[in-house]
C-alpha cells in the first residue's frame, strides 16, 4: 500500500495535491506594466492568476486568484522604520551624492539609494541610520470577505538580495523563527522553495521552457505532493515584485 501523502495546506486543502504539479507561468504582455502572470498546469487549466499594481492601481499590493477568478489570498507590503543606534561614515566617493540630497526628505534618499537603508546627515560626514524594515503579509480571502493572516515575509536588503536568505513564517509557525526558505536566487530562475527541516517543496525553473519557446516569459515550477500550491504561488507573486518584475510597476 502506498504511504499516504502528509497534507500541508496553509490557504485551504484544497489546494494540496497528493500528486506532485506541474505548472507553467506566463508574464502577461509586457503592453500591461505591472500586469501580473497566469499560472496553467500540465493540461494547460489556468490554475491561478496574479494581479499586480498595474491591474489593481496600487502599489505594494498583489491578489491571487484561482482559476475561475474568485481573490484568494491578499498580499500586502508593510514599510517600518528603526532606529540604529550608531553612525557611519561614508566614502568619499559618495561625497558628491551627499551634496546633492542632503536637503532632501529622507524618503527621497531612500529611493534615491534604492536601499534598505535611509539617512538623516549631520555634522561633517557622520550619519546617523535609520533601518527600513519591509516585510509582506498574506492574507486568506473568504467568500465574506473576511480576511486571516496566513504567511510573512520579510525582504531582503537590496544590496544583500543574492545572499540574504528570504524566510517565510505561516500560521503553522510554532517554537521556531520560520518555516520556509528560499534557495537560489529568484530572477535566474533557479531557486527553490524548503521547509525548515531542509525538503524541498517547490522548485523554479525556466531552462527547458526557455529552450523549448525561445522566451524568458515563461518558466515552470514543480509542487511536491501535499504542499499547499495556492501558498506557493503566492510566495512567488512576493518574490516577482521583489525582483521588479511583471507584477511591478
Amino acid at each position: 500500500m502506498a504511504a499516504k501523502t502528509n497534507m500541508m495546506p496553509v490557504i485551504s486543502k484544497m489546494y494540496c495535491s497528493s500528486a506532485q504539479g506541474v505548472f507553467v507561468v506566463r508574464r502577461r504582455p509586457h503592453a500591461v506594466n505591472g500586469g501580473g502572470f497566469v499560472v496553467t498546469d500540465c493540461s494547460q487549466k489556468v490554475a491561478f492568476r496574479v494581479d499586480g499594481c498595474g491591474i489593481l492601481g496600487k502599489k505594494d499590493e498583489l491578489i491571487l486568484r484561482d482559476g475561475h477568478g474568485e481573490a484568494l489570498l491578499l498580499i500586502r507590503r508593510k514599510v517600518r522604520l528603526h532606529m540604529i543606534d550608531k553612525h557611519i561614515v561614508f566614502p568619499a566617493a559618495y561625497e558628491h551624492i551627499i551634496q546633492a540630497t542632503v536637503h532632501m526628505h529622507t524618503w527621497n534618499i531612500l529611493d534615491r539609494f534604492q536601499e534598505n537603508i535611509s539617512f538623516i546627515f549631520n555634522q561633517g560626514s557622520m550619519v546617523e541610520a535609520l533601518s527600513i524594515y519591509r516585510k509582506w503579509k498574506g492574507y486568506a480571502l473568504d467568500y465574506e470577505g473576511s480576511q486571516e493572516l496566513v504567511f510573512s515575509l520579510k525582504e531582503p536588503n537590496s544590496c544583500l538580495a543574492r545572499t540574504q536568505a528570504i524566510r517565510i513564517s505561516t500560521k503553522r509557525t510554532k517554537n521556531k523563527d520560520w518555516d520556509f526558505e528560499i534557495k537560489g536566487y529568484f530572477p535566474d530562475k533557479a531557486c527553490s522553495i524548503v521547509d525548515s527541516k531542509g525538503n524541498i517543496v517547490s522548485q523554479i525553473g525556466v531552462k527547458e521552457l526557455e529552450e523549448l519557446m525561445g522566451s524568458r516569459d515563461l518558466y515552470h515550477v514543480v509542487v511536491t505532493p501535499g504542499i499547499d500550491q495556492a501558498f506557493v504561488f503566492g510566495v512567488i507573486a512576493v518574490l516577482d515584485y521583489i525582483y521588479g518584475e511583471s507584477t511591478r510597476c
